[in-house]
């Protein structure tokens, strides 16, 4: 039983969401217009990490509107799952792009593809304000049900979307139940699909520990979604 399948993926964002990473566009105007950018740049033309980058760096706006296109859906999926707002993801969203707009001298092709290593900076930036709003808790409230999610199976009976709808805002309930050490984790491994390494590499604890936390937040998840009873019907 695979309770994740629910589970919106990126690219199931509704109109509403796409107005947090589509906001990101916003940020190549903003950052590059003091910069001179170059003459004849076209997006589709840009297809190694190593020159969009390089590009980037030299204030080409058709590169950075492809960085922005290319990832922000994957960052503000991500910011979502760990807030659970699309306000707060959508300033997550801002921050990352910010940061990686910033960061870009450091990104070293021979090292990794451009989308890890933003997706990885991306990460760290997300999980330390995870960090900083468990240790100062706020009313988040709870406004799932005002976001919109696609379903992406065209052929599902329209009751059967709406019936995969319903079933991933309890999963995403049950997981913002879990407390925070074990929600990290099993969001990570689980809905991101990262592996041990990637998760020690993040959250800086040992192998043994994650695996642990992965265990328990799985078997704590089981029990609260049998207590919404959701299981049986999944």
């Amino acid at each position: 039983m695979d309770i994740y399948r629910t589970f919106p993926r990126p690219g199931s964002l509704g109109a509403r969401g796409r107005r947090g990473f589509d906001g990101g566009l916003a940020i190549a105007k903003t950052m590059i217009r003091s910069e001179q950018p170059i003459v004849g740049a076209s997006a589709a033309l840009i297809k190694s990490d190593a020159e969009l980058a390089r590009r980037c760096r030299a204030g080409d706006s058709a590169a950075w509107e492809q960085v922005v296109h290319e990832y922000s859906r994957r960052v503000f999926n991500l910011a979502y799952r760990f807030t659970g707002r699309h306000e707060s993801a959508e300033d997550l969203t801002q921050e990352v792009f910010v940061r990686v707009y910033r960061s870009l001298d450091q990104y070293d092709p021979q090292a990794g593809d451009l989308a890890n290593w933003l997706m990885r900076l991306a990460r760290n930036l997300v999980i330390d304000d995870y960090r900083r709003r468990c240790r100062t808790p706020t009313d988040l409230g709870d406004d799932i049900g005002d976001h919109e999610y696609h379903l992406e199976s065209r052929h599902d009976a329209p009751d059967r979307g709406v019936e995969q709808f319903e079933r991933a805002k309890q999963v995403h309930a049950a997981i913002a139940k879990l407390q925070p050490d074990l929600r990290e984790c099993v969001i990570l491994r689980d809905i991101e699909e990262l592996t041990y390494q990637e998760i020690v590499d993040i959250l800086q604890i040992p192998i043994g520990t994650v695996k642990s936390r992965i265990n328990r937040g799985r078997i704590e998840l089981a029990k609260i979604l049998r207590r919404m009873k959701v299981v049986e019907t999944l």
